[in-house]
């Protein structure tokens, strides 16, 4: 038996309102922020940018591959909370989340904004969230009964404890929340081949009725981003419905053996800036990148061209492994300081096409006088 929603979806008017009608004032500022940027530019982004770079590890925050090759930090920074789940004081990619929580609160702070997905383990074998061999995880999950299901609920507790210790000040900090990512592809436990559309959409209801009317949780938005799709119907074959999201994000890495990065860019953000003006959302390139930055000019080339007159919210490109700690080498989406594409990127940065938003250059974000402008 499938388990009930905990709440009724919101209802929405012509004008744009968080999916959370209980959202924090910061929050619903951080929403209306999101729009109104897009309209000017679009923010820069770079997933765990100050706990660790391409030659380096740790530190106090202060470092930053972006920082050190263009002079500035990310607008958005991003995390993960992979294995906040099983108890361990560390993410998924070795960050603690004591520091990760710093950093968060640090960059809020500052006025940056934070997004967090979430490389959940298998609720049903305790593997990691690309052990996917199993078709009846999620099914499991919400049939109510079983450990799955109990697991899938601790897993949720351990999410909003940490999620409700980001404050400042007693300002609960908000969070651009990306679960699920990726569905659209069969990596991952909750993917195509993993689960049925309705599945996927019950699992994502559930998790933001749990996060928010169980546990009390309201510094979240909603961000859906699958994962490389060809069409409209395929990007919305899961959707859970406009009252559950409040962002429309895509993933797409450049990858050249894969598929045509130009013209399949086009051809995915359009889709996905047309589908956020009808549903009156914003839009977001949620993770992106060219692993190892195998072109030297790609950022001018390649990313800036598939980006501007998209109105984007933001662009993330992913982590850059510390090479001499994870020995990934080549595991890196950002230049750093002496990398070969570092000019290209401060030219990509000061372009006259597009308004690229780092921290110094960015708008306000929380101002509760903030309002969203119809798409």
């Amino acid at each position: 038996m499938i388990i009930p929603m905990l709440a009724t979806a919101c209802c929405r008017n012509n004008t744009p309102t968080t999916s959370d009608p209980h959202a924090t004032a910061e929050t619903q500022a951080l929403y209306a922020s999101l729009f109104n940027v897009a309209r000017q530019g679009t923010m820069f982004g770079h997933q765990d940018d100050t706990v660790y770079g391409h030659l380096w590890w740790g530190g106090e925050g202060q470092r930053s591959d972006i920082l050190e090759t263009c002079g500035d930090y990310p607008a958005i920074f991003g995390w993960d909370l992979g294995h906040i789940e099983s108890g361990s004081d560390r993410n998924i990619d070795d960050v603690p989340f004591a520091r990760m929580r710093e950093e968060i609160i640090a960059a809020f702070a500052r006025g940056a904004a934070n997004t967090i997905s979430w490389h959940m383990l298998n609720p049903a074998t305790g593997g990691s969230a690309w052990d996917s061999a199993r078709t009846d995880t999620v099914k499991s999950i919400l049939s109510g009964e079983g450990e799955a299901s109990r697991q899938f609920r601790h897993n949720l507790d351990a999410a909003a404890e940490f999620l409700l210790s980001l404050t400042l000040d007693g300002t609960p900090v908000p969070v651009l929340f990306r679960p699920w990512h990726e569905h659209t592809g069969s990596g991952f436990w909750w993917g195509s081949a993993q689960c049925s559309p309705e599945e996927y959409k019950a699992l994502w209801q559930f998790t933001a009725s749990y996060l928010r009317d169980v546990k009390g949780v309201h510094n979240l938005l909603y961000v859906y981003s699958p994962d490389i799709i060809p069409d409209t119907e395929t990007y919305f074959e899961r959707y859970p419905g406009d009252e559950w999201v409040d962002v429309l994000g895509l993933d797409a890495y450049h990858r050249p053996d894969e598929w045509e990065w130009h013209s399949g860019c086009q051809r995915m953000l359009s889709i996905l800036t047309e589908a956020a003006k009808i549903h009156n959302k914003p839009a977001a390139f949620t993770e992106t990148g060219l692993e190892g930055i195998t072109q030297h000019d790609w950022w001018t080339r390649s990313l800036l061209p598939a980006i501007e007159g998209k109105e984007l919210s933001w662009v993330l490109v992913w982590r850059n492994a510390c090479a001499q700690k994870e020995n990934k080498p080549s595991h890196y989406f950002a230049p750093w300081h002496g990398e070969d594409s570092e000019q290209d990127f401060v030219d990509f940065i000061r372009n006259d096409r597009l308004k690229i938003f780092t921290l110094e250059s960015l708008p306000q974000l929380y101002t509760t006088e903030q309002k969203p402008q119809k798409k």
